[in-house]
């Protein structure tokens, strides 16, 4: 089983280390967007009134990990209460 790991990492290093074009066409070079692409990307002044929405959605977002660490926080408190009572049962039981 070592063995087949051994090959195949070393074929993968000798795949990559290659200088053919064959690995150079694999790589993306930046290319300058063009003139339709720019025009895609550019704000359009219909959908500024929505714009407003980010802020309430940061809001929500930020209301529930507080909530989550709350309930996770209650959570890890209970357990532990009951742990303690379980604990001192059987210190009662003891005795």
């Amino acid at each position: 089983m070592a063995f087949l790991l051994k090959s195949s990492v070393a074929s993968h290093f000798r795949q990559t280390t290659k200088n053919d074009s064959l690995s150079l066409t694999r790589r993306q070079f930046h290319v300058e967007p063009g003139a339709r692409e720019k025009a895609l990307l550019a704000g359009d002044p219909s959908l500024r009134r929505f714009k407003s929405h980010k802020k309430g959605v940061m809001a929500i977002k930020r209301l529930r990990e507080v909530l989550t660490v709350v309930v996770i926080a209650g959570c890890c408190y209970e357990i532990g209460v009951k742990a303690m009572m379980r604990e001192e049962a059987r210190a009662q039981a003891k005795a």
